[in-house]
């Protein structure tokens, strides 16, 4: 529901860019407003952020989201943005539906196509103007950020989220695997080829970022955004200045799509194995199982379609910020560690040898330490740093949080309740 919102912001983009001029680098266009200003090195002393907007936020906030002032505005759907949406979950049923064969099939495309796209930007990127200031910007970080709690939760919950670390995720797709597969192997060369992509990434879009600040007179810390705002604001703004833009904008925006769609349809794929392998006797006959994708498919789309309202932007920001990242995640992480021994005794028992004992410290004392510490240093989520939402707002939020959290010790209660003649603490580890 929440994921593939991004997707559909990636097609719009994607279908905005043939044009024979990029929307988002002129203000000549519609959507535009008096305060539309046209950055360049020669009139950059005359702009001003509080009465002046860029055309490239000018596209994002009013072509694409049709941004309102706030959640209490929830406003109307985005049929555009909609259609986009529609066209995501379908690209995406079809991935999934024959389940792990189709999708294995598929990830050898969406999967390596994006590294294609990745070397190609990266190319370009490092031969423009100003890329040597963009990569010593990324090279030579700011160490009195470290102190920040909220840099430390952004960054862990990048990280569980990009190895779909207590989500299901890694459950579903390692059940595929056979019982003796060396899965703490397998755990060491994905983190290596994770980050490996992740620092190899940054240098392409650093480097496009320095040639931004270059071409505009800027200093760098001033042009270099994150989250949606890298992807649909600093980068458009930045391949808008490039010669050929169009060409730019369709393999950024081509290979946003691939990465968007590599992460949704494995979530998709987790979330449908788990309810067909608890019932494996109705699902995994006939086409049952292609029904219940298709059925969660529409779901998720009609529930999506809040997201792609003018307020929707609004939305998204608590889905992300309560249901699918900090102390969510964390909470996972911690039901999860309960059972760190005998974790630890099964992968033993699979690939032959004990992994480093550091492993088994992180589950037991770095996961609840961490999860602890973002509880004490916890900060009400603010749109912009700027927008509060209302307290219904976040009571939504909280909702979204306990709606997934809850469920863990729920059913570990409804377990001892209905597992008769046994003690507490033989039925919990052995069920998890």
């Amino acid at each position: 529901v929440y994921y593939i919102i991004i997707l559909a912001w990636a097609f719009l983009y994607l279908f905005s860019s043939f044009s024979s001029e990029l929307p988002w680098a002129s203000c000549n266009n519609y959507w535009n407003t008096e305060n539309c200003k046209e950055l360049s090195k020669s009139n950059i002393t005359e702009y001003s952020p509080e009465k002046s907007t860029s055309p490239v936020i000018e596209f994002w906030e009013r072509r694409i989201l049709g941004l309102s002032e706030g959640i209490e505005q929830i406003g109307n759907v985005r049929w555009d943005l909609a259609l986009c949406l529609l066209l995501a979950w379908i690209i995406c049923y079809f991935c999934v539906w024959k389940g792990v064969k189709s999708t294995g099939k598929v990830v050898y495309f969406t999967a390596t196509f994006p590294y294609l796209m990745l070397v190609v930007l990266l190319v370009r990127g490092l031969t423009l103007p100003g890329a040597k200031n963009g990569i010593t910007f990324y090279l030579y970080p700011d160490p009195t950020r470290l102190t920040d709690p909220q840099v430390w939760m952004d960054a862990g919950s990048q990280i569980f989220y990009s190895y779909g670390v207590c989500t299901g995720v890694l459950t579903a797709l390692g059940s595929y695997n056979k019982y003796e597969n060396n899965c703490y192997r397998d755990c060491v060369y994905l983190c290596l080829l994770n980050s490996l992509t992740s620092f190899v990434a940054g240098f392409a879009i650093f480097s496009v970022l320095g040639f931004m600040a270059d071409e505009q007179g800027m200093d760098i810390s001033m042009v270099a955004e994150s989250g949606p705002g890298l992807a649909f604001i600093a980068y458009p703004r930045a391949v808008a200045l490039m010669p050929l833009p169009q060409l730019w904008a369709i393999f950024f925006f081509i290979m946003i799509i691939f990465l968007g769609l590599d992460s949704e349809f494995v979530y998709h794929e987790a979330l449908v194995t788990a309810i067909s392998d608890m019932y494996p006797s109705f699902f995994q006959v006939g086409h049952r199982r292609k029904f219940l994708l298709l059925f969660i498919s529409a779901a998720s789309f009609l529930f999506g379609l809040v997201m792609v309202t003018e307020g929707g932007l609004y939305v998204f920001q608590l889905f992300d910020y309560y249901a699918c990242s900090g102390m969510t995640l964390l909470t996972f992480a911690i039901l999860q560690a309960i059972c760190a021994d005998r974790l630890y005794d099964s992968i033993e028992d699979m690939i032959g040898y004990r992994p480093w004992p550091f492993m088994k410290c992180c589950w037991k004392y770095l996961t609840p330490g961490t999860f602890i510490f973002s509880l004490v240093k916890y900060t009400p989520l603010k749109f912009n740093n700027v927008y509060e939402y209302p307290w219904w707002g976040y009571a939504i939020g909280g909702f979204f949080t306990l709606s997934s959290t809850l469920l863990v010790p729920l059913w570990m209660i409804y377990l001892v309740g209905t597992t008769p003649g046994k003690k507490v603490t033989s039925i919990i580890p052995n069920r998890i």
